[in-house]
């Protein structure tokens, strides 16, 4: 996997952090540098640990899907990002909640990062080298993060969506480009 291509994902897998993040910005009356950061290092540290977690769970059955896995790559990414850009295009509102407690914050990173926990299986299949790729997605969602809460508290809800929809194509995009080189069609 090329720094481009992780790059890419890495944004891609971000950007419902990112959306998140800006909702927190939202409702964040006074931000400053550390709960700017603190909002990243929730986001960041999921979206590291679940691809993680993913690519332990996509090892052990590597073996036994090796034939298919340019497919599996292919659905699990196109699966996330048309959900993505569903939830980008929805007209259900989330309610601002200002609060960083565990108790507030554990659920959405969580909720953020299930589709990195997909894309680690993916990273399996592929035999990406997941130490750099985790820390460079965590690395990414961090930063976004941080300037999504700033954002947030700037301009308001205007750039969830986009930013929804941006990252769901992306994802989609990618899953492509997977299914595209292994088939011979596609050469990066």
């Amino acid at each position: 996997m090329t720094l481009l291509t992780l790059f890419i994902t890495a944004v891609g897998l971000s950007m419902d952090a990112f959306a998140v993040a800006v909702c927190k910005g939202l409702a964040i009356r006074k931000i400053t540098l550390k709960k700017a950061c603190l909002v990243g290092v929730w986001f960041g540290s999921f979206q590291a640990v679940m691809p993680l977690l993913g690519f332990l769970l996509g090892s052990r059955f590597k073996r036994s899907v090796e034939f298919i896995d340019h497919w599996i790559a292919f659905v699990l990414l196109m699966l996330i990002g048309i959900n993505m850009i569903k939830e980008a295009l929805s007209k259900d509102q989330e309610k601002a909640d200002d609060s960083l407690s565990a108790k507030s914050m554990l659920p959405l990173a969580v909720a953020t990062s299930i589709d990195a926990l997909a894309v680690g299986v993916t990273y399996a299949f592929l035999q990406v080298d997941i130490v750099p790729a985790i820390s460079f997605i965590g690395a990414v969602t961090f930063l976004l993060s941080a300037v999504g809460v700033r954002v947030g508290n700037v301009f308001g809800i205007k750039y969830k969506s986009r930013a929804e929809l941006a990252g769901g194509v992306i994802l989609i995009l990618i899953g492509s480009k997977i299914l595209l080189e292994h088939l011979g069609i596609l050469r990066l």
